[in-house]
């Protein structure tokens, strides 16, 4: 039987929206902390929106490592997810703050993957995401056989891209390491509103399908 994948639902904005998420088969929650983003969590969000039981994944980008920890500690959050060019220190003074990590590394054919090693042991998880101008929610993918390249100790998540009929292109993905899936704008009705239906019917085929390998 194939190891279970960990399911990420990224970009959550919107409390109603967030309740009827949260009572599908996914082990995180992301919430963008960053302004340019369509699914920035805003300046002023709504009441209840972090008020999730499931883990929530504070998502920032080139943020200043004190104003993470505390946007986490207010907003009750242990992990989070660094999307832009931080450095391995930073990663490991929030991992010694009790955080967990998530770093991401934008991927295109001319990746490096030796650039993720000095972040193996500062990062609990990588994400492996498409390379564009914006950073991350392009409805994007790379070619997800350069994964083949990744050699590393770090378990990761996929991203970027991801849509509702990928199930058996992603069952192809032999890889050890792979650990989860991040699902973002392949499941949106708009920015920052997600279809339900698709998340749950995605879902329920992944693992049918792993749990018969």
């Amino acid at each position: 039987m194939a190891q279970k994948l960990k399911m990420k639902v990224c970009g959550m904005k919107y409390t109603a929206n967030r309740e009827a998420i949260e009572k599908l088969p996914v082990d995180w929650l992301g919430y963008i902390f960053y302004a340019p983003s369509k699914r920035f969590v805003g300046n002023d969000p709504e009441r209840f929106l972090f008020d999730a039981e499931k883990p929530k994944v504070a998502v920032f980008v080139d943020e200043n490592a004190f104003e993470i920890m505390a946007l986490a500690k207010n907003f009750g959050f242990s992990m989070v997810q660094l999307h832009g060019k931080e450095n391995p220190q930073t990663c490991r003074m929030l991992k010694n703050q009790g955080l967990k990590i998530i770093k991401a590394f934008s991927v295109d054919e001319n990746f490096d993957f030796e650039l993720t090693k000095p972040f193996e042991g500062v990062s609990h998880y990588f994400l492996f995401d498409t390379k564009t101008q914006q950073h991350g929610g392009s409805g994007q993918k790379f070619d997800w056989k350069l994964l083949d390249k990744y050699t590393g100790h770090t378990p990761f998540l996929l991203s970027g891209g991801i849509e509702p009929d990928d199930v058996e292109e992603i069952q192809k993905i032999n890889h050890p390491k792979l650990t989860g899936l991040d699902l973002n704008s392949g499941f949106e009705d708009a920015p920052g509103v997600k279809n339900v239906e698709k998340l749950k019917n995605f879902i329920d085929k992944i693992q049918t399908l792993r749990n018969s390998v």
